[in-house]
C-alpha cells in the first residue's frame, strides 16, 4: 500500500507541477504588465536580501531592513535616493550589488520581463506583442525579439564608450588602476541608467572642475534619457531626418528646449549664490548650469549641494523632475512627450481648433486622454506621499516635495529627507519610487490592451469647463 500511495502522491505532485508551468507560460504569454511588476517585485526582493547580509556593510555588521529595501529599490528603479552614505556604508560586495541592480533596472522592467518570456515561452502572445509596441517603441508585432536584442546591444554598446571615456579619467585622477577601472564601470552604468548612485565620499563634488568626468557623465545621462524607441527609430532611420517618428521628433525637441531653458533659469537664480556658484567665474557657473539642468529631470547626481540652492532653484528642479525624460528611457517623470502633448492641446484649444496637429502629424484624443491620465496619476501619487511624509517629518513642506517628487521622478536629487524620515517614511518613499517606476508604464500598457470598439454612442453635452 504505501509503494502505491507514494506513486499517487508523486503523480498528483507531477500534475501539480505541470499546471503550475502552465500557468507561468500564459501569464508571460498573456498578461505582460502582471509579470512585468512581478519580476520587477522579485529583483527588489533579491537584492534586498543580499544588502542585508553582512558581507554588503563596510563594517561587517547585517544592515537594517528598511534601509537595505530603500537601497535596493533605489538601485532597481534606478532613482539613486539613499538612506545611508554609499561610500561609507556598503563594502565592495555591496556596491556591486547595487551596481548589478541599477544595470537590472537600467535595461527596464519591460525588457526583463518581454526576455523572461521568450526564454520561457519560446514565443511572445498577441497581448504581450502589443504591450512592447505600446511600451518599447515597436513598431511591428512580429518583430519584438529582434526590438529587445537592438535594446540589449545599445545599452551595452552605450555603457561601454561611457566606460572607455571614464576609467582613463579616473585612472589619472585617483592614481590607482584597479579603482580607476571599477569607478568607470561604476559611472558608466549610474550615468547612462540614470541612476545618479555614487562611489565616492560627497559624490562628484571632488570633481566639480573636472571635465574628462564631468562630460562623459552628462552625455551619459542626456542619451540615456532619449529612451529605447527613439534610438531604435534613429537606427532604423540610419539619422535621416525625414524618416524620423513623430515621437522622435517630439522626444529631442523636447528634451533640448527643456535642456537649455533649465540651464538659463537655473544659472538665472544661482548666479549670485555665493552658497553655491556665486564665487566660481562665469564659464564655470554656465557649466554647473548646464550640469545641474541634464541632471534635475533624472540624472541625479550633483556636484553642489541642493539645500544651498534658492527656493526659486528648488521649485524649479520641482517641475523639472515630475517631467522627467523620454518614454520607454532610464529616466522617470511623467515624461517629455506627455509633456508636449498637453501644450499642443493647450494651444490647439486656445486658437478654437478641433484637431491636434504638429509636424504633418495628427495626435488623436486617445493619445491626450492617456497624456491627462498619466499627469494626474504621477500629481495624485506625489500629493499622497507628500500628505504621509509630513506625519513623520517635521522637515519644511518644500524640502519634503523635493524628495517625493525626485522619488516618483526616480531622479535622485536629495536635500537629505531619505536619511531623516524614519521606517515609515522609507517604506512610504520606497514604494513611490517603485510605483513612479511601472506606473506610468503599467497605465498606459494597461489602457492600450483594453481600448474597446463601442458599438453605440450616446448623446453629446458637454459640461462648463474653467
Amino acid at each position: 500500500m504505501e509503494p502505491h500511495t507514494g506513486a499517487i502522491a508523486l503523480g498528483q505532485l507531477r500534475r501539480q507541477a505541470r499546471h503550475s508551468w502552465h500557468r507561468v507560460r500564459y501569464m508571460l504569454g498573456h498578461s505582460p504588465a502582471r509579470i512585468a511588476i512581478s519580476v520587477f517585485i522579485a529583483a527588489v526582493f533579491v537584492f534586498t536580501l543580499l544588502l542585508t547580509l553582512p558581507a554588503a556593510s563596510a563594517d561587517g555588521t547585517a544592515t537594517a531592513l528598511p534601509d537595505a529595501l530603500f537601497t535596493a529599490v533605489s538601485a532597481v528603479t534606478v532613482t539613486g535616493l539613499t538612506s545611508v552614505d554609499t561610500a561609507a556604508h556598503w563594502s565592495f560586495f555591496g556596491e556591486a550589488v547595487i551596481l548589478v541592480a541599477i544595470q537590472t533596472g537600467g535595461l527596464g522592467v519591460v525588457t526583463i520581463a518581454l526576455l523572461l518570456g521568450l526564454m520561457v515561452t519560446r514565443r511572445l502572445g498577441v497581448s504581450s506583442r502589443v504591450f512592447a509596441k505600446a511600451s518599447i517603441g515597436s513598431e511591428g508585432l512580429g518583430e519584438v525579439g529582434r526590438l529587445l536584442r537592438v535594446v540589449v546591444v545599445t545599452t551595452l554598446a552605450i555603457e561601454a564608450a561611457l566606460f572607455a571615456a571614464l576609467a582613463p579619467a579616473f585612472i589619472t585622477a585617483e592614481g590607482s588602476f584597479g579603482q580607476g577601472l571599477w569607478n568607470g564601470a561604476f559611472y558608466a552604468i549610474s550615468a547612462f541608467s540614470n541612476a545618479g548612485f555614487t562611489p565616492h565620499d560627497g559624490g562628484l563634488a571632488a570633481f566639480d572642475d573636472n571635465l574628462f568626468v564631468l562630460a562623459p557623465i552628462t552625455i551619459g545621462v542626456f542619451v540615456g534619457s532619449f529612451g529605447f524607441p527613439v534610438y531604435l527609430n534613429l537606427i532604423r532611420a540610419r539619422w535621416t531626418r525625414q524618416r524620423w517618428t513623430l515621437h522622435t521628433k517630439l522626444t529631442l525637441a523636447t528634451t533640448t528646449i527643456l535642456l537649455l531653458l533649465g540651464t538659463a533659469a537655473w544659472a538665472l537664480f544661482e548666479w549670485n549664490n555665493p552658497a553655491t556658484v556665486g564665487a566660481e567665474h562665469w564659464g564655470s557657473k554656465l557649466g554647473h548650469a548646464l550640469f545641474a539642468s541634464t541632471m534635475m529631470r533624472s540624472g541625479g547626481f550633483a556636484i553642489v549641494d541642493m539645500e544651498s540652492s534658492t527656493s526659486t532653484t528648488m521649485l524649479l528642479s520641482d517641475a523639472m523632475m515630475f517631467v522627467g525624460g523620454g518614454s520607454a528611457s532610464t529616466a522617470g517623470g511623467i515624461k517629455v512627450t506627455t509633456l508636449a502633448v498637453l501644450f499642443l492641446a493647450i494651444i490647439t484649444e486656445a486658437r478654437g481648433r478641433q484637431h491636434t496637429n504638429v509636424m504633418g502629424r495628427r495626435i488623436p484624443n486617445s493619445t491626450l486622454r492617456l497624456a491627462i491620465s498619466v499627469t494626474f496619476l504621477g500629481a495624485t501619487l506625489v500629493f499622497v506621499a507628500s500628505a504621509l511624509l509630513t506625519v513623520v517629518s517635521d522637515a519644511k513642506l518644500d524640502r519634503i516635495l523635493f524628495e517625493v517628487i525626485s522619488a516618483f521622478a526616480t531622479c535622485g536629487l536629495s536635500v537629505g529627507i531619505s536619511s531623516e524620515v524614519g521606517a515609515f517614511g522609507k517604506y512610504v518613499l520606497s514604494a513611490l519610487m517603485l510605483v513612479g517606476r511601472v506606473g506610468p508604464i503599467v497605465l498606459a500598457s494597461a489602457l492600450a490592451l483594453r481600448q474597446k470598439r463601442e458599438s453605440f454612442t450616446l448623446p453629446t453635452e458637454r459640461p462648463i469647463i474653467g
